[in-house]
């Protein structure tokens, strides 16, 4: 269902009546000024939400950088001790 030009007219013409031909401008002006505002509010909005996932990802990389690289294993020295069943041999453990 669309509206034709006779209900268009129809609707224009019974606007007029309600609000006046003198306060249209106004309330056309100031619904202008609503959808201007509104518009930049949804677009602040979006850019919160890129300043967000942004900080996001340069914590992540922070916690990379700061995260220490994995430590390898110390070699434990060759603790050496004499048999008593081999006099003068010494075994290692």
């Amino acid at each position: 269902m669309s509206l034709g030009p006779l209900e268009l007219g129809i609707i224009f013409v019974l606007i007029i009546l309600l609000f006046g031909a003198k306060k249209l401008p106004d309330a056309a002006r100031s619904l202008g000024r609503s959808m201007r505002i509104f518009k930049s509010e949804v677009k602040e909005m979006s850019n919160d939400d890129k300043r967000f996932e942004e900080q996001q990802r340069a914590l992540q990389q922070q916690q990379q950088q700061i995260t220490p690289s994995p430590i390898t294993p110390v070699q434990q020295p060759v603790v050496e001790s004499i048999d008593p069943h081999t006099p003068g041999q010494p075994n290692q453990l």
